[in-house]
């Protein structure tokens, strides 16, 4: 699944690459950790020619329960092959796509008990593009309306299985020739049910305690042999 993002490029990075504009949308901090548990806000590209923000943790316009935020924890990620079963994002899977801009994510490794963190990227931080959904919802009693998405996952290619190595799940990653078809709903589902780009992801182990710590730092980010004290070689 993806519970663990990052996104560090600028606003004028990410409107040059998605051609958006951006001058209703202030620049963040960079964010190198951060955990969809928190419902963070985020910048995400829909068929606007602005970049919207939204938070994640999709909440459909028609919910009306008392506990918000545990809704949301079930709505962090949305299953592509399931998508379109679901009351929660069907609607969205047809009229509201979107793209969630990211400069990498985190993943655990399991070797029985024990689990290694794992950070994921392109090349040169170059950006990846993670296929989604968003949906707006009004707040009944305070009126507030809130933007919000959801990151679409499926299977694992065999470089994230072996991270993965326990649900086997991961991310949808676009082409950049997908971009404008997927926001538009006109890109099959089907094209994106089994991984295709990703072999030019790379990734490498990072440090436990920063992680758990949801430490937002660039060295969050950085394999464990970049940091200082680091004694003992975690590679094969």
């Amino acid at each position: 699944m993806c519970y663990s993002n990052a996104s560090t490029s600028t606003n004028v990075e990410l409107g040059k690459h998605y051609k958006r504009s951006i001058e209703n949308v202030a620049d963040p901090s960079p964010v190198f950790f951060a955990s969809g548990f928190d419902f963070p806000i985020w910048r995400i590209i829909t068929s606007s020619q602005h970049i919207v923000q939204a938070n994640w943790g999709l909440i459909p316009h028609w919910f009306t329960g008392n506990d918000l935020l545990a809704f949301r924890t079930k709505t962090l990620n949305a299953r592509i092959e399931t998508v379109t079963e679901k009351a929660s994002f069907r609607e969205s899977i047809v009229h509201s796509r979107c793209i969630v801009p990211s400069t990498g994510f985190f993943e655990w490794q399991s070797h029985g008990k024990e689990k290694t963190p794992y950070f994921i990227h392109l090349p040169n931080n170059d950006i990846l593009s993670m296929a989604g959904i968003y949906a707006s919802w009004q707040d009944h009693k305070t009126g507030r309306s809130i933007e919000s998405f959801s990151i679409l996952t499926c299977s694992a290619n065999p470089f994230m299985a072996e991270i993965h190595n326990s649900k086997k799940r991961m991310p949808i990653l676009l082409e950049e020739n997908q971009y404008d078809s997927w926001v538009q709903g006109k890109l099959p589902l089907n094209d994106l049910i089994e991984p295709k780009k990703n072999d030019e992801l790379i990734g490498h182990r990072v440090n436990k305690l920063l992680l758990k710590k949801k430490v937002n730092r660039i060295e969050i980010q950085q394999s464990e042999e970049q940091l200082p004290g680091y004694q003992t070689s975690l590679f094969d």
